[in-house]
């Protein structure tokens, strides 16, 4: 029996619609995710101690920042930061939108309700007439795609790396939080630091400027001295006030930073009684691991990994199961029919011909791909510049602040000395006055080194990952301690506003 000649033709459509499919096939593959060789070091520069089983990376940030104000401060920032509300937010976005992804993988089932009528002219073969027709249906139909070449699974591949990546952002912004409070707040220390020096200099130069006055006045002394007292003395409260308003500049961007209006930040130590954590180092390996913003670049390459998968699938055709069943009733001259309606069918859809719309795509995704890999490589190398550079400021530092102190104090000696000659009158008071000018600026440099030590280990424990291994639930508990912390902080300063 030959078949129907509709039924060959038929057959040779489907073959015709599916050989670029099979032409493809053979010179097309699903590209498998490998992370490239980013070929870290041994060690780091400037690593003077060998690895550590435990990292400066491995403690929370409330046991590298003992400082009680401190950790009021990170708190209040981690339950208010905005930014770290913009993270949380996206975070949520991508994780809707791995679904609305996945969702394709499922049968999809509509639904079509339908209902009308009108009346109009029907001739006759003797005359013209009017009838009414009223009709109401329904159907439900479905369509089924069948991910055969992995297009809607390559998809969702994407979707799941986007939220992964959002997931080490968050990370990151916390890090970044936590480490950018601590900075202000040594910075804040610094400056109260700077301040009492500069209205301790003030005080010294307002002395001298009395004691030349009345001697200028007395006849005892020319004008020279007491003008450059009084030189002395204003440029001091010029500093004064220009450290002042830093203080207050500072303040505000604390207060902002942990989610508040400006307002006075409560200290907790002074700079000088701050202490510096120890800082050992792991591997070089663990840096790939730990960073956040490695992670997120990573997550990055996998994305772009996945979506040259999603441009590939597009070349083949989509393949699918689509159904409809339903019913329609219509009413003509008070007479009502009905009949029940369905279809099914298996279907092949995909390009013939884009105008070189699918290939430009596929390389679009192709050399997105090898910018998500520049851009890796260019993370881990900056992760490893600012890893070495935190090491030199540390170790650096140590023998910097030394030196100071040793400054400082054959300083306040020679002061001291210099003073003793004046007040025995075997010396003019200008050099006490040169001993002052000397002492204040270099008691200025060692509270910036201290600070700076301080700062350089902020710096490492972001360089490193640091808090790493916290997991959502201990970032979450620390959130919510500080509701208490801030509420109590909030009620103190507002007791303190009214008592002044």
């Amino acid at each position: 029996m030959k078949p129907h000649p509709s039924t060959i033709w038929r057959a040779g459509m489907a073959l015709a619609a599916l050989a670029p499919a099979a032409l493809l096939a053979g010179c097309m593959t699903m590209p498998e995710y490998k992370r490239p060789d980013a070929a870290p070091p041994a060690q780091f520069r400037l690593q003077a101690q060998p690895a550590a089983a435990q990292s400066l990376a491995d403690l929370p940030w409330w046991g590298v920042f003992n400082d009680k104000a401190l950790q009021g401060l990170i708190s209040e920032g981690l339950a208010n930061n905005t930014d770290l509300k913009v993270a949380i937010s996206r975070i949520e976005q991508a994780r809707a939108l791995v679904d609305v992804t996945h969702s394709q993988m499922s049968p999809q089932l509509n639904y079509q309700v339908g209902g009308g009528g009108e009346r109009t002219f029907v001739p006759t073969q003797n005359s013209i007439g009017a009838v009414t027709v009223g009709s109401i249906g329904g159907a439900l139909n479905a369509a089924w795609e069948f991910d055969v070449w992995g297009r809607i699974r390559k998809s969702t591949q994407a979707a799941q790396a986007n939220l992964f990546e959002q997931e080490d952002i968050r990370r990151g912004v916390m890090l970044t939080l936590v480490t950018d409070i601590a900075a202000g707040y040594f910075r804040l220390l610094e400056l109260d630091r700077e301040l009492a020096i500069s209205q301790e200099s003030s005080d010294t130069f307002k002395t001298s400027l009395d004691l030349f006055t009345k001697r200028f006045e007395a006849g005892r002394d020319n004008r020279l001295p007491m003008d450059r007292s009084q030189a002395n003395y204003e440029a001091a409260g010029a500093r004064t006030a220009d450290i002042k308003r830093r203080i207050a500049q500072q303040e505000n961007a604390l207060s902002v930073l942990v989610g508040g209006y400006p307002r006075a930040i409560e200290r907790g130590r002074p700079l000088i009684e701050q202490s510096l954590p120890e800082a050992p180092l792991s591997d070089t390996t663990a840096l790939l691991q730990r960073r956040p913003d490695i992670l997120a670049a990573e997550q990055t390459m996998q994305r772009a990994n996945a979506q040259i998968g999603v441009a590939i699938a597009n070349f083949y055709p989509r393949i699918g199961l689509s159904a409809l069943l339903g019913g329609i009733g219509a009413d003509v001259r008070d007479t009502w029919n009905s009949f029940g309606i369905w279809s099914l069918g298996l279907s092949a859809a995909g390009p013939l011909f884009t105008g070189g719309r699918l290939e430009a795509e596929l390389k679009n995704r192709q050399a997105f791909w090898d910018e998500t890999v520049a851009g890796y490589k260019k993370t881990v190398l900056v992760a490893f510049q600012e890893t070495s550079d935190a090491l030199a400021a540390q170790q650096t530092l140590v023998q910097r602040r030394a030196s100071l102190e040793n400054q400082v104090a054959a300083l306040q000696r020679s002061q001291a000395f210099a003073k003793t000659r004046y007040d025995e009158g075997r010396a003019s008071y200008f050099e006490v006055l040169e001993t002052q000018q000397q002492l204040f600026p270099a008691e200025d440099e060692l509270a910036q080194t201290r600070r700076d030590q301080l700062l350089a280990v902020v710096s490492l424990y972001k360089a490193l990952g640091g808090g790493w291994n916290l997991t959502n639930d201990q970032w979450i508990q620390a959130r919510a301690d500080a509701a208490a912390s801030a509420a109590s902080s909030g009620a103190r300063h507002e007791q303190g506003s009214q008592a002044r």
